[in-house]
């Protein structure tokens, strides 16, 4: 049953992972500069392993409740990288031997999304000459 306290508790993880997130972006630019996104990059990576990590936890240990994964995978990872549900629901899909829905799912989520952000670019930058 979906209550106010899941929603609070997705809300509060959500806070903590993009307050991480923004940890590791400053400092990436302050330690190693601003010529590559490494901070994306190592929040994608990091938030990743820690998913992985999660899931086994929530799969092999009882004692992790339903309100622990929202808090931790939904909220705090949530709102650090959503690179890491990707990357789970990605390999989810491997495992349960839906290969083709797996590489389909990959490329549509690479390239419908890279697409959006063209889209949306393209009309913003269309309005601002207006």
């Amino acid at each position: 049953m979906i209550t106010l306290i899941h929603f609070l508790l997705v809300g509060l993880g959500g806070a903590i992972g993009a307050m991480a997130r923004h940890g590791v972006n400053m400092a990436s630019l302050k330690l190693i500069g601003p010529d590559f996104p490494y901070g994306t990059l190592t929040a994608n990576i990091l938030g990743s392993l820690l998913i992985g990590i999660l899931a086994g936890c929530f799969a092999h240990f009882a004692s992790w409740t339903q309100e622990m994964r929202l808090l931790l995978v939904v909220g705090v990872l949530g709102g650090f990288t959503t690179f890491s549900s990707f990357s789970l629901d990605t390999i989810l899909l491997f495992e349960k031997g839906a290969t083709t829905q797996a590489i389909l799912y990959v490329v549509t989520s690479f390239v419908v999304s890279l697409s959006a952000t063209m889209a949306g670019l393209w009309f913003i930058r269309q309005v601002a000459q207006i």
